[in-house]
């Protein structure tokens, strides 16, 4: 962009250019924030639930094997051919899935610990709101 500009409004140029790149970074400062929320909810689980949580290199692996299978064929006579194919897809991928989940055997106890304060949490709230 600054090639183009002559030298006589350089410093104009580059002035204005910085005003606007300021003007994208508050920008974008402002939908992280608003996003925030979000992206704070994985944070409240333990390192090694995270760990299990952010490994997505399956589901894009999945992912890319329905596409390919719905790729190659291009005609879907009803319904439930498509899904035929989408649930043949995912069979024959899960025949392929020989490694485990990473960090799978640390994680473990932390989602027990876990499942196990959210059912007692859910029981007590059950009878708080049977009682009233």
């Amino acid at each position: 962009m600054l090639k183009f500009a002559p030298w006589k409004d350089y410093k104009a140029v580059t002035r204005d250019l910085k005003s606007i790149t300021e003007d994208e970074t508050l920008l974008e400062l402002e939908r992280f924030a608003e996003k925030w929320e979000n992206l704070n909810t994985i944070f409240a689980y333990l390192a090694d639930i995270r760990k299990v949580i952010y490994t997505k290199n399956a589901i894009e692996s999945l992912n890319r094997i329905i596409r390919k299978s719905v790729k190659t064929r291009k005609v879907f006579p009803s319904d439930d051919t498509d899904f035929k194919v989408v649930y043949l897809a995912i069979q024959a991928a899960s025949k392929k899935w020989t490694m485990p989940i990473r960090d799978w055997r640390q994680a473990l106890p932390a989602l027990i610990k876990l499942i196990n304060i959210i059912c007692a949490s859910s029981k007590k709230l059950n009878l708080l709101i049977t009682t009233k």
